[in-house]
């Protein structure tokens, strides 16, 4: 059984990784649109040193986190068959999934009625098909069919759609981690998979790796509770610290003579940054997870780590220009932008999230897959 303490640690880090995820999406910069190696065009600002280096540097550990904790999560119910979680999966994750898809396309209809919510529409380019920036209206019904099962509108329901996966191959993952062989052929392989940032039906590199090597640890018994010697906190936090700086510096100044060759770099300067700072943020983070989770206030926050992932996104990239249009004329507007509005909207959620609970606690528990009702 999972020990009290790593429980809450699993909650904590479940929460935290909720919230730091609606940061990165506040992202405000040119370039909203991040990938591992994006290099934004424009000068090395302390705003746009700042926003890149937490948004596309330090908290890019939050959901490989995540896909880790799952797959220890899940590997713990063996004794439960395959089939049977695959129907409480259906619940949990597949009907929250199709609801939420559903809700974008309905905010985007409401949107498309007003000359505002149209611009920002075609700005944030969320309907986007190929190169070509389309609206609703401009959707085939197979179009729009194949957006809500497939490319949600909120875009972060991707990770409910890799885990669903992810969890439908868990037989064959706990083979490829447990066999006596085949973790040195399996290991080496979704790390590659991981660096190429490929996806084969849903499955994403990320998601393999990381919920591969939390069903590993569940099945080795990992430790927990370390830090081994190899997983002293101090040299991983260093190591987490200096290659999100360098990747950040490198992003805007690129290499002089480097051409192409700079994008594999900061490729593996993002890697590294996530790996590190999911050994670091785990084994540091012990005592901040405990002095917290022993706040009542901020347990019973906990339960809302769902609401805030469903219904954050795509509201908060919205909003950005929206705020913009009124605070354009202060200093620093758009890193008290990127500060604050992702703080509006978590509490906004946690407001909703708290009244459909307390109004229409069965309508929440699809919503959410019966998350967060306890």
């Amino acid at each position: 059984m999972l020990s009290e303490s790593n429980s809450r640690r699993f909650r904590f880090w479940s929460f935290v990784s909720m919230v730091l995820l609606v940061f990165v999406h506040g992202y405000n910069l040119d370039i909203r649109y991040l990938h591992p190696s994006t290099m934004p065009d424009e000068p090395m600002t302390v705003t746009a040193f700042i926003e890149y280096w937490l948004a596309n540097g330090l908290l890019r550990f939050r959901i490989p986190m995540l896909f880790l904790i799952s797959g220890y999560l899940f590997a713990m119910h063996d004794h439960v068959p395959q089939g049977t979680r695959m129907k409480k999966r259906l619940r949990t994750l597949l009907v929250p999934y199709l609801l939420w898809s559903a809700a974008g396309f309905a905010l985007v209809a409401v949107m498309e009625m007003t000359v505002l919510g149209t611009d920002i529409l075609r700005t944030t380019r969320m309907l986007q098909i190929g190169e070509n920036t389309v609206l609703l209206s401009d959707y085939t019904w197979q179009e729009m069919l194949g957006r809500w099962i497939f490319m949600p509108v909120p875009y972060q329901l991707w990770f409910l759609r890799s885990l669903l996966m992810l969890n439908l191959l868990y037989p064959a993952l706990r083979w490829c981690v447990t066999h006596p062989t085949a973790p040195k052929i399996f290991f080496p392989a979704a790390v590659l998979f991981w660096f190429a940032s490929f996806n084969i039906l849903f499955v994403e590199g990320e998601g393999l790796l990381f919920f591969s090597l939390g069903v590993w640890m569940r099945k080795r018994s990992f430790d927990l509770d370390g830090p081994a010697p190899l997983m002293h906190p101090g040299w991983w936090g260093t190591l987490f610290a200096v290659t999100a700086t360098v990747k950040t510096v490198l992003a805007f100044t690129g290499i002089p003579g480097a051409g192409d060759w700079i994008y594999p770099l900061l490729l593996l300067l993002h890697k590294t940054t996530v790996l590190t700072g999911v050994i670091f943020a785990w084994f540091a983070g012990r005592s901040l997870a405990e002095r917290w989770m022993e706040k009542r206030w901020f347990a019973s926050l906990t339960g809302y780590s769902f609401i805030i992932y469903a219904l954050h996104a795509p509201f908060v990239a919205f909003a950005i220009d929206g705020v913009f249009r009124y605070v354009h004329h202060l200093p620093f507007y758009r890193l008290g932008t990127f500060f604050l509005l992702p703080l509006a909207v978590i509490a906004m959620c946690i407001m909703i999230g708290w009244a459909l609970k307390r109004t229409v606690p069965r309508f929440y528990g699809l919503l959410t897959g019966g998350r967060g009702l306890a």
